[in-house]
């Protein structure tokens, strides 16, 4: 199920011990190489440490009340995990991000983003248009599959001319068999001779 980021912003997370709030998402924590989320940074009064983070791993489920998670044990701070820790460090500003193509013309902002919630992989961006572009549509999707690049300021996305010069990119392609090795041939028929 695809979730947009903007709606898991503020979103309660419930302890399942006790059946209470326990704090809320304030921000979340992508790492930029798998563009995933791997955690989000908490905000509420019943926090020992400053800032608390919940990883995904630790999330039970997410429901229309909230993030659950077993209780407040979950929450760990930056210096914990210095996997963890080295991500949140990097600060990665998915909103915002310059979006252009690969012949560099600029396609918009990022304005959000779609989240499959089983692994909290981002999925598709929301870009803004400019202006002078927005004429035509304000706002593209533009699918995970399509990036190339991603640095500080700019996400690089393959340009949509390719596809114009070649209408139908993927017309004939030969189906491979996933579970045949590759060099083992195997007999197609066995023909059975009958008396």
């Amino acid at each position: 199920m695809l979730v947009l980021g903007s709606q898991l912003l503020n979103t309660s997370v419930m302890s399942l011990q006790t059946g209470a709030e326990l704090a809320r998402i304030k921000i979340p924590v992508i790492d930029p190489r798998t563009l995933t989320i791997v955690a989000y940074e908490l905000d509420g009064a019943l926090l020992d440490q400053h800032p608390s983070l919940l990883r995904i791993a630790d999330v039970r489920e997410l429901s229309d009340i909230g993030m659950i998670v077993d209780s407040s044990d979950e929450f760990i701070g930056v210096d914990d995990v210095i996997k963890l820790k080295e991500t949140y460090e990097l600060h990665f500003p998915l909103l915002g991000l310059a979006v252009v193509d690969d012949k560099k013309h600029k396609l918009g902002k990022v304005e959000d983003y779609s989240v499959e919630v089983g692994g909290f992989v981002i999925q598709q961006l929301s870009v803004h248009r400019p202006i002078l572009k927005s004429l035509g549509d304000s706002e593209l999707l533009i699918h995970r599959s399509q990036i190339i690049e991603i640095n500080d300021t700019t996400i690089t996305v393959k340009s949509g001319s390719h596809e114009a010069m070649d209408p139908i990119p993927h017309a004939v392609k030969a189906y491979v068999n996933p579970f045949r090795q590759p060099g083992s041939a195997q007999p197609e028929a066995i023909q059975i001779d009958k008396d």
